[in-house]
């Protein structure tokens, strides 16, 4: 298993393009199995989690054709059902969360699907209530297999219906929505996620014929359609790497700008970081972050100690909580980290501590940053990354902390961006695959 080495110390300048967005590329690449017709998609990153979806599909029988760096061709008109029986899908499918989001397009267009208990980072309990009830709602029946763990789900007929889902589930909402494109009926999901990437879903589907109303909103309605179209689909770039580019450079007191951002799509993502002090500047669709020798953290208009949490869209995004709280550690003054969404992914706080970071775990959703300014001199470290976000929250730490450090488990690091030593050693970076 390979592992990132790191000198710390070194301030970074220069651009930086962010890739298309892992979680849009997860949901439009599963939307592919709603149709037999060619859908061509672009701006796809090249990482660990997307690749392995993709070889997924080509496995099923899927047409996938690359046509450059970033841009893929899917066409779905043979999808061969009988692999889903096979040990090679089973451990395939099993390593990769997304791959739950075939189900929606599985049942709605062919009646039936397969999928074992999905894996994914290691950040606590991820419940699949929300995707199982709603395509339940809709006329599935689903079994679940206790000893090949595995669930299997059949519909001779899926007709739309109103449901109210218990919680705002991108994935979720993702799947029930491509199972209600080509249900019969109207469907209306309220309570749906909203996110960005949700909204290009949404898109999407339309451009393929589909009659989604309410993008944007929590409140979807869906005219179910006999069948959908090709199309072409552009990804937006991803939210959660800018932010971690703008906490790179406030960590290493750098100047850089990152290019292309959607910045009317990033929603909170800017100003939570302006919450800790770091100045950044919008210019046309780029980011400039300037030099800053210090940042210090605001706090609420009564003096009270800033509390920043995650919330569903347009709240702030779960994924960014550990870059925030590992930039925080360097900010002057202090800050609670709130992360509601998922019990463990704060654990690795412990790795900062080492390296020599004032935080409290308060329990496993709390966490209090004393920021120590420029009084904070972290300590190179060994440690072992334990999701795609800490991953790479360590590696802002060990690139702004003094000596050498080592970065084991950077397999969650590249299922989630790519080529990050190569684009960042651009920038001034020493960080070396070994």
């Amino acid at each position: 298993m390979a592992s990132f080495q790191i000198e710390g110390g070194h301030r970074l300048s220069g651009s930086i393009t962010p890739q298309g967005a892992k979680n849009e590329a997860l949901q439009v690449i599963c939307a592919v199995l709603l149709t037999p017709k060619t859908v061509t998609i672009s701006n796809i990153p090249d990482i660990l989690d997307v690749n392995n979806l993709i070889s997924l599909l080509s496995d099923m029988g899927v047409e996938v054709v690359r046509l450059n760096a970033d841009s893929y061709s899917f066409k779905a008109k043979i999808v061969n059902m009988d692999y889903l029986q096979s040990e090679d899908f089973y451990n395939k499918s099993a390593s990769l969360r997304g791959s739950v989001m075939i189900v929606g397009p599985l049942v709605a267009r062919f009646g039936k699907a397969i999928i074992p208990k999905p894996g994914g980072d290691k950040i606590g309990r991820r419940r699949l209530d929300t995707h199982f009830l709603g395509i339940q709602k809709l006329g599935a029946e689903f079994r679940y297999d206790a000893n090949t763990k595995r669930y299997e789900i059949e519909a001779k007929k899926l007709t739309g219906c109103y449901m109210l889902l218990d919680e705002a589930s991108v994935t979720g909402t993702a799947n029930i929505l491509m199972a209600a494109v080509l249900a019969e009926g109207k469907t209306t999901i309220y309570n749906a996620a909203c996110e960005p990437y949700l909204q290009q879903l949404c898109k999407m589907l339309n451009s393929m014929g589909a009659s989604i109303a309410g993008v944007g909103s929590n409140l979807l309605t869906i005219e179910g359609v006999e069948s959908l179209n090709g199309c072409n689909h552009r990804i937006l770039p991803d939210m959660i790497e800018i932010g971690s580019f703008i906490g790179m450079a406030a960590m290493t007191a750098s100047e850089i700008t990152i290019k292309d951002v959607a910045y009317n799509e990033l929603g909170l993502i800017p100003d939570s970081f302006r919450r800790l002090g770091i100045q950044l500047e919008q210019r046309g669709d780029d980011i400039f972050i300037p030099q800053q020798d210090s940042y210090t953290i605001e706090s609420f208009i009564d003096g009270s100690i800033m509390t920043i949490a995650d919330a569903p869209w347009p709240g702030l995004t779960p994924d960014l909580l550990s870059v925030l709280l590992v930039v925080a550690a360097k900010a002057q003054g202090s800050v609670l980290i709130h992360q509601k969404m998922f019990e463990s992914r704060l654990f690795f706080v412990d790795k900062l501590i080492d390296m020599g970071a004032q935080i409290i775990l308060c329990d496993p959703h709390r966490a209090t940053v004393i920021g120590m300014g420029n009084h904070l001199h972290l300590r190179a470290s060994t440690m072992s990354s334990p999701d795609i976000r800490a991953g790479i929250a360590l590696l802002i730490a060990a690139l702004s902390a003094e000596g050498t450090s080592i970065i084991h488990n950077i397999d969650q690091i590249d299922r989630g961006y790519q080529d990050i030593e190569g684009r960042l050693n651009a920038l001034g970076a020493k960080i070396k695959r070994i």
